[in-house]
């Protein structure tokens, strides 16, 4: 944190804030820690023109942190000697402990509240101040003149760091250099951190010191024991050489760890650990006291010899200890001789339990640590991975973990303002009886609470004692007092970030253990909710490209089937669970009341897929307009399969991994006035037939290659389709699963289907995937089921004339009455002249071959001419002198639609006209 040179911008802002001014007012000028603590300064109820603090004479003026930290002190007021620098040395608490000057005569100059020990700095009571915020924020801080909440402290500057101990990372104390405002350095922030790491070396000397006592205490005991008792026989075998020459390095590590539960156990204890070969050493702790009254635990190993094992000794029996070598707190075992015939007994950890409950809390954090890589992120699901976090921190570290992210998020987007859309995601703990915000609830918190400071901050906040958090408790004084009463009396908030983006805030809660949070549990928590944000942020991309796929995936499938009279059709489509394929369907109608059936497969999945499928659905369509035949029509795609391979760079090794790998697809045409139907494949599953009779077939179509393999025929078959028969076209997703062999799943098709073979397009479609659809699918599944219909023959009229233009008015006649016939007369104006002219020119340019003449009377009034010839008519615009040329024109102005299509004998014209027509 830079000093602030200006105090024109501080000054405003504190004004302002104090008389009412919001924080969005001031945000920009006064740095989030400052600020947060104006606000919890506030609803504290304390008042910028306090003048007096607290004061007590009850501290401890000779305790560990003050004479850890007098030489230090002393050499602070020896660098800063002649300056106006007060040094001063807090605890925990806030309260002065010692006091030191640059300037000798300051101390006569200065109020008591600056220069006595005992006054109390806390925030608390005293507002914004270096000590205060110190202990607030758990980290070295600098306030500057108008950023000082009191008045009193508007002409000074302080800079101040935590003093921890570094076995616990409890703050013990705080040191802070105070100075007038014009004499501020940005250099001092180096100056405070180096001499508050120097008093954290000499409290952890002081430790060692502690310990290297009990090694001593023991050593002497052992010499005391030796001295009385028989010297075995048998030849001295240390400790160590045995664990260097025939113990394995994990065996060691066993070892240790064993030894230092017992260590932080603080009580006598036995426990046989089994090494690597089938060994087993026994190991026994019992406690120890130190000249100085120190009292502490040493754990010592009893290694039985292969010949003779001995079983574990009583935690109540004597120990003899004949040798060790220092092993202040850590686990070097020592030399020993036999403890009796057959047993090697030496030292393996001395020291105090406090610090081996230190190191077995760092062990479990690790393995904390360890197991949270492998349980976070096992899917790529946002609100599963958040809840993934919770499991992992309960209870390990927290007895109840919440979640908060913005629904932006949850859907896949970045948040604009995580702060203004949170909503509960998570709540998870070791019961469900705890009154917090439900899941779903939106929450609007105050800038003041935990949760808003570490997402303004970005940094995790520690909150140990939740009775005495007032930003915390003023979010909802109501809904903080059952929390307390279910005994929560602590939390820490960690912000969820990754890659620069907010997503959200997780919280841990403790009940069941009366010790407050500390700072090695908000690291913890911090590396927990770090490893997860990552893991969120990988889901949140993740949907985000999964919900942009299957939004245009969707937008390329059919939103609605077309009106046609020739099937009865019924789809479905299951996307995969993990990424969008390109699988399709589609329903074309075609001319003569046909209609075209298909289904598609594109290799792969994701984006790229989807737009493939895309471009492959809609050149389909545009080959099924021209009425090509199936084979055809597969060749085509064939070939444009093979251009947008080369397209995307499938002859680059390079570019392989954008290149199209290929395509399978099934085209089928069925035409209701024959009840035939035509259909060619390129690579896909055959379709399913049943018959209205029950029976169920899988018509043996010629398989032909898969699309983009290029210069491979492909080949059509027709079958005879009774009416009410059901045509069941698929995708490979419906039958091909890992799990299940595809003659097993194409037999449960069969049985499905012939079950009642009276169902609904819709209702055979549902108990089909309710029978083949995994519950995961991994692959897309397109269904398409279709119920022939067929085209009554009284709907149908049909003649058959030779190219003699004079005919053209017997069709004419023949066509009016049947109009009558079908109470169509309205038509037969409209109808009249397009046979004309269709006939007309079926005889002109038909090369003398009979020409016949259909009506359909369907939805529309379809008129059909067919003749020997290949040659499609053009329409062209006449000019004002041609003779003829007009045909096609006066034919398209009465049609809603025309066109032609090709015959393996000639062609057939074709034109619909609307059933209203006049």
């Amino acid at each position: 944190m830079g000093v602030v040179d200006d105090r024109t911008g501080p000054v405003r802002s504190r004004d302002r804030f104090l008389h009412g001014g919001s924080a969005e007012s001031v945000v920009r000028s006064v740095r989030s820690p400052i600020l947060s603590s104006w606000q919890r300064s506030l609803l504290l109820g304390l008042s910028p023109d306090q003048t007096e603090l607290p004061f007590t004479d009850d501290f401890d003026a000779e305790g560990p942190v003050v004479r850890a930290a007098a030489p230090v002190l002393d050499r602070l007021a020896a660098l800063f000697a002649g300056s106006r620098m007060n040094i001063c040395l807090a605890d925990g608490h806030g309260t002065v402990l010692e006091r030191r000057f640059g300037d000798k005569t300051l101390p006569g100059r200065l109020p008591a509240i600056q220069t006595e020990p005992g006054f109390v700095f806390s925030e608390r009571v005293a507002g914004t101040n270096g000590i205060g915020l110190t202990l607030a924020e758990r980290q070295l801080v600098q306030v500057n003149g108008a950023e000082h909440f009191a008045e009193r402290s508007q002409s000074s500057a302080c800079t101040a760091a935590p003093i921890r101990d570094q076995l616990s990372g409890h703050i013990e104390g705080v040191l802070c250099l105070g100075y007038p405002y014009t004499d501020a350095d940005p250099a001092l922030a180096a100056v405070v951190r180096r001499a508050a790491e120097a008093i954290e070396r000499r409290l952890m000397e002081q430790s060692s010191a502690r310990e290297r006592g009990l090694l001593q205490a023991y050593l002497e005991a052992a010499i005391r024991v030796r001295a009385h008792e028989d010297v075995l026989d048998g030849h001295p075998v240390t400790l160590a050489e045995l664990l260097l020459s025939e113990l394995e390095q994990s065996d060691h590590t066993t070892l240790k760890e064993k030894a230092t539960e017992l260590l932080a156990g603080a009580h006598r204890a036995a426990a046989e650990v089994s090494l690597s070969h089938g060994r087993r050493v026994t190991l026994v702790s019992r406690p120890v006291t130190s000249p100085a009254g120190v009292e502490g635990i040493v754990v010592e190993a009893l290694l039985p010899d292969e010949e003779e094992h001995h079983a574990p000794a009583p935690a109540h029996a004597p120990l003899h200890a004949h040798a060790a070598a220092p092993a202040s707190g850590t686990a070097a075992p020592a030399p020993g001789a036999g403890a009796g015939a057959g047993a090697v007994r030496g030292l393996v950890l001395v020291g105090e339990p406090e610090v081996g409950k230190y190191a077995v809390a760092a062990r479990r954090r690790l393995e904390l640590l360890a197991e949270a890589s492998t349980r976070i992120g096992t899917t790529l699901d946002v609100g599963r991975t958040a809840r993934e976090l919770a499991e992992t921190a309960v209870p390990r570290l927290a007895d109840f973990v919440t979640v908060d992210v913005p629904e932006s998020v949850l859907r896949g987007e970045e948040s604009g303002d995580p702060t203004g859309e949170l909503h509960r995601t998570v709540v998870h703990g070791i019961r469900d009886d705890c009154p917090f915000y439900p899941v779903g609830e939106r929450l609007v918190l105050r800038p003041t609470t935990p949760h808003m400071r570490s997402l303004a901050t970005g940094q995790p906040v520690l909150e140990p004692e939740l009775k005495a958090a007032f930003g915390w408790i003023a979010q909802d004084p109501v809904h903080a007092e059952l929390l307390l009463a279910h005994n929560i009396h602590s939390l820490i908030t960690v912000p969820l970030l990754a890659r620069g983006v907010v997503l959200g805030v997780a919280c841990f809660y403790r009940s069941r253990n009366p010790a407050p949070y500390g700072d090695d549990d908000r690291s913890l928590a911090q590396e927990l909710a770090a490893r997860a944000s990552l893991c969120i942020d990988n889901a949140r991309r993740y949907t985000r490209e999964h919900t942009l796929a299957l939004s245009l995936q969707r937008s390329l499938l059919p939103h609605g089937l077309p009106e046609q009279s020739a099937v009865e059709v019924a789809h479905r489509y299951l996307p995969a669970e993990s990424g969008v394929g390109g699988d399709w369907f589609d329903v074309i109608p075609l001319s003569g009341t046909r209609v075209a059936l298909l289904v598609g497969d594109v290799v792969g999945h994701g984006l790229h897929a989807a737009a493939t499928m895309g471009r492959l659905r809609t050149a389909a369509r545009n080959f099924a307009e021209l009425e090509l035949a199936p084979d055809e029509l597969l060749t085509h795609l064939d070939n444009l399969m093979v251009r947008l391979d080369r397209e995307e760079g499938g002859d680059d090794p390079a570019a392989g991994s954008t290149a199209i790998v290929g395509a399978t697809c099934l085209y089928a045409v069925y035409d209701p006035t024959t009840q035939r139907c035509t259909m060619a494949r390129a690579g896909h599953p055959p379709p399913a037939l049943l018959l209205p009779d029950g029976t169920v077939t899988f018509p043996d179509l010629p398989a032909g290659p898969p699309l983009g393999l290029g210069g491979l025929p492909f080949e059509s078959a027709e079958v005879h389709l009774p009416e009410n028969s059901r045509l069941v076209l698929y995708t490979d997703g419906l039958i091909e699963d890992r799990h299940r062999d595809i003659d097993l799943a194409l037999e449960e098709l069969h049985r499905t289907l012939a079950t009642d073979p009276g169902r609904s397009p819709e209702d055979t479609c549902q108990a089909i995937l309710d029978a083949l659809a995994p519950e995961h699918p991994a692959d897309d599944i397109a269904l398409l089921v279709a119920r022939t219909h067929a085209t009554p023959p009284d709907r149908i009229a049909a003649w058959e004339l030779p190219a003699d233009p004079a005919r053209v008015g017997d069709v004419r006649a023949a066509a009016m009455e049947q109009l009558g016939r079908w109470g169509l007369e309205e038509s037969s104006f409209a109808t009249e002249l397009l046979l004309s002219e269709l006939v007309t020119n079926g005889i002109r340019y038909g090369g003398g071959e009979p020409v016949r003449v259909r009506l359909i009377h369907d939805r529309t009034l379809i008129c059909e001419v067919y003749d020997a010839s290949n040659t499609a008519p053009r329409m062209r615009q006449a000019a004002n002198t041609d003779e003829g040329g007009r045909g096609l024109f006066l034919v398209a102005q009465l049609a809603q639609a025309w066109g032609t299509r090709y015959t393996p004998d000639g062609k057939v014209i074709w034109a619909e006209c609307a059933l209203d027509a006049a």
